[in-house]
């Protein structure tokens, strides 16, 4: 048995001490800036004054209301379809038999062994001949199927007792209503916790997007403000990192309000 002495204890909280730091000191700037007139986003001054005028100027002056329906949408779209394919997937995998379930499990793991960006080529080649360049829909298409979301809930209804299948079938529930009035309920956790590393994934998702639309009408957030920090635009840093702020604002409210849930959700959905 390994036993913690105080300098192992000093050592750990020194080195999340210093990683939190390096974590807040890029954020702490941007709210700085965002915060205080152009002058003083490079002079730490506490006196400097106060300013909400950065994020009024920066809203003025990019489609940003666009930007924020077209993320919106898209990460909808995604986890909605992610959660409904993925959980019929996995509880495929996990109570029933058919022809090269083995087989097929092992393929949508490789899956989760491939990079993304190996595909931007491929995927751009089938959006074009879809027809569907330059749209909301073609971002998401290719990770409607998830194999991490599959592996996850196969996990998690392969925990729930048998029992619960076969007394839910004496009541007369169909397959499907197993799936809704069982797994779906015990398998919860799995779904939060999946739910939330997928809306923050594609809400800052970048380089498909960049390729794959070429207006106002489909950019998302990460694109559109990539778009207004070019430094041909003669924008100050100060309403960049206003801009920056709003984009990220919902992921961190969210992060703050529902941290407790969102270790909590991991902790049981724990693979076993």
């Amino acid at each position: 048995m390994i036993h913690d002495t105080p300098l192992d204890r000093i050592l750990i909280r020194s080195a999340g001490t210093l990683l939190a730091l390096l974590w807040i000191v890029p954020l702490a700037y941007a709210v700085w800036a965002a915060i205080h007139p152009p002058a003083f986003e490079a002079r730490f001054d506490l006196t400097a004054p106060l300013t909400l005028a950065n994020f009024t100027s920066a809203w003025d002056q990019a489609p940003f209301a666009r930007y924020f329906l077209n993320t919106i949408l898209l990460v909808a779209i995604i986890l909605g379809t992610q959660l409904v394919l993925c959980t019929l997937a996995a509880f495929a995998f996990a109570r029933l038999e058919f022809p090269g379930k083995s087989l097929l499990f092992a393929l949508i793991l490789m899956q989760m062994l491939v990079m993304p960006d190996i595909l931007l080529v491929e995927n751009y080649r089938t959006m074009r001949s879809l027809g569907l360049v330059d749209t909301i829909l073609a971002i998401g298409l290719p990770y409607f199927a998830s194999g991490f979301a599959i592996f996850l809930l196969r996990q998690t209804f392969m925990t729930i007792p048998k029992e619960l299948d076969e007394a839910a079938r004496i009541e007369g529930c169909s397959l499907l209503g197993v799936l809704w009035r069982v797994y779906v309920p015990l398998g919860k956790p799995a779904m939060l916790a999946f739910g939330l590393v997928s809306v923050s994934h594609h809400w800052n998702n970048f380089l498909w997007p960049l390729i794959i639309t070429n207006s106002v009408e489909t950019r998302p957030l990460t694109v559109g403000l990539s778009i207004f920090a070019t430094t041909d635009s003669g924008t100050s840093w100060a309403v960049i990192n206003a801009a920056t702020l709003m984009t990220s604002a919902p992921l961190l409210l969210g992060f703050f309000l529902f941290q407790r849930q969102f270790v909590q959700s991991f902790m049981r959905a724990g693979i076993k």
